[in-house]
């Protein structure tokens, strides 16, 4: 069990270590994206308001498409988004028709809204789980390491006789002894956080890992879908026009249906045709279970058609999974939690890849060809992600925001800066790389509010006044995270004093407590 954990915790340690980071920063997801967009200071409406406000908008620029898919704010996701899909060619040998490109709305007026270009906190959220690679290799590999996680979590817990006693003791400067020490605790503080996380990490893509029992079993995976998940209604277009319904009561309605859920989608059918279907889907963000519900209404006169079934045991299961690990339903003190715990998994990951280099270090010892991959994969991981995190959003603000293509150019900076970076402290020697990598990161996320503050209106002084707190919180948390990088740079560029062996005068209990130590 301790060889499990050692290596398979060693294996997947730095992959494991950017999906922690970047997973736990998509728990604010649509709040970086409204940073990310600050040209965008909208206000909240309902539902029923933002849905009549895109259906007029649809209904003015392109009424004769096949479908309409509108997406509801809410509070923490402002604006509207909607998108069409034209009717399909008649000639069949013509290639499918593409839906078109995505729009943003005002809620409360129907305009489209004009911002800069940007995949905002959406891309730490796919880079989490896709790892930036092609479909479905990304994902493949991040299961592959959520695996070997979850064994090394087992096995840690297996090995780990002093699990209760450890959690309250750490100690600073002991070299090996504090690193294990750090990640105990890092580990033990949210060991139910982190079996969570990772097992429903799991679940969410495990049909995608285990296909076979629905291979067995379905002639296809959309007949599966079919029966797990139920079908919406559909009917042909018959070509008659009728005029849409109005959609606000709709949206009201199925609100009430829910009890107050939320909802959060309006996909249209055939509108303006006699066969026109209007389907509204509950959003998951108000319940555990983030597996919508949907309720369909007739477009021409609005009467109820149909409902989606209540979901089985192992679809409610599954939902409740997934609402788990995303944390779409916590309000902002459990946000805020769920933000913490992902920092100590990142912690946990991180010590324990320091602990394996502190084992294996011997003073005046010439080190191993895979002792040194470990230090520099070590540094390249935990100092050098964090820069180029914050590079990537320095790049939002610095690249020109009418640029074509700059949300690419803005993930671009990450990679750049981030794998840059890592090749730049090859030149340098071990114990200076770990405090200058720090202190680059720290100096990144510092500049962070500084060049906010110089090229939007939404600076620090302004947000105050203003109480924008979005924008508030925003450089705060920038600010704490320098500080914290700080903090590990000024550690690293401590002199590491040499380890105090016992004399041989000292008691055989001393003895025996350094030899459990080792």
């Amino acid at each position: 069990m301790a060889w499990i954990h050692t290596w398979l915790g060693l294996l997947a340690g730095w992959i494991l270590f950017a999906m922690f980071l970047t997973g736990t920063a998509s728990y604010f997801r649509p709040e970086i994206t409204r940073w990310m967009q600050p040209e965008l200071d909208l206000k909240a409406v309902t539902p029923a308001r933002a849905a009549e406000t895109a259906v007029a908008h649809m209904q003015a620029t392109s009424p004769h498409d096949e479908q309409w898919f509108i997406y509801l704010p809410d509070e923490r996701t402002t604006e509207t988004r909607i998108f069409a899909r034209a009717k399909p060619n008649p000639d069949p040998k013509a290639p499918p028709t593409p839906r078109r490109a995505e729009i943003k709305l005002d809620p409360a007026t129907g305009a489209e809204l004009a911002a800069r270009d940007t995949r905002g906190g959406e891309h730490f959220y796919r880079f989490h789980f896709q790892l930036q690679l092609p479909h479905p290799w990304g994902r493949w590999l991040a299961g592959l390491c959520a695996i070997f996680m979850l064994a090394a979590i087992i096995s840690g817990v297996v090995t780990h006789k002093r699990i209760f006693i450890d959690f309250f003791t750490l100690r600073w400067g002991k070299g090996q002894r504090s690193w294990l020490d750090a990640h105990n605790v890092s580990a033990v503080l949210a060991l139910p956080f982190h079996a969570m996380i990772t097992y429903t990490g799991l679940i969410t893509l495990v049909v995608m890992y285990m296909p076979w029992p629905i291979t067995a079993n379905y002639k296809s995976p959309a007949v599966f879908a079919t029966e797990a998940y139920g079908a919406e209604p559909e009917r042909e277009a018959m070509g008659r026009a009728v005029a849409l319904t109005p959609i606000g009561p709709l949206v009201s309605a199925a609100a009430r249906e829910w009890q107050g859920g939320r909802p959060d989608r309006v996909v249209i059918r055939n509108p303006n045709d006699a066969a026109a279907i209007v389907t509204i889907s509950r959003s998951g963000a108000d319940r555990l279970n983030a597996r919508s519900a949907s309720i369909s209404y007739s477009g021409a006169d609005g009467h109820r058609l149909t409902a989606s079934d209540p979901p089985g045991p192992a679809i409610a299961t599954a939902g409740v999974m997934l609402g788990l690990h995303l944390g779409s339903f916590a309000g902002p003190v459990l946000r805020w939690t769920y933000f913490l715990l992902g920092l100590t998994g990142a912690a946990m990951v991180g010590t324990g890849l320091l602990l394996w280099t502190a084992k294996r270090r011997k003073p005046g010892a010439k080190p191993f060809f895979g002792f040194r991959l470990v230090e520099r994969l070590n540094i390249g991981a935990i100092a050098c992600l964090p820069a180029g995190m914050a590079a990537y959003l320095l790049a939002n603000r610095l690249i020109p925001a009418e640029l074509p293509k700059r949300a690419d150019m803005e993930v671009a900076t990450m990679f750049w800066v981030w794998f840059g970076l890592a090749a730049l402290s090859l030149l340098r020697p071990v114990h200076r790389a770990w405090p200058e990598t720090l202190a680059i990161a720290a100096a990144a996320f510092a500049a962070l509010p500084i060049v906010n503050a110089l090229t939007t209106d939404r600076g620090f002084i302004h947000s105050i006044r203003a109480g924008d707190t979005l924008f508030l919180a925003f450089d705060l948390a920038t600010f704490a995270i320098a500080l914290l990088l700080g903090f590990g740079a000024w550690r690293a560029s401590r002199p590491k004093r040499a380890p105090v062996r016992p004399r041989r005068s000292a008691p055989a209990r001393v003895e025996r407590e350094m030899a459990d130590a080792a």
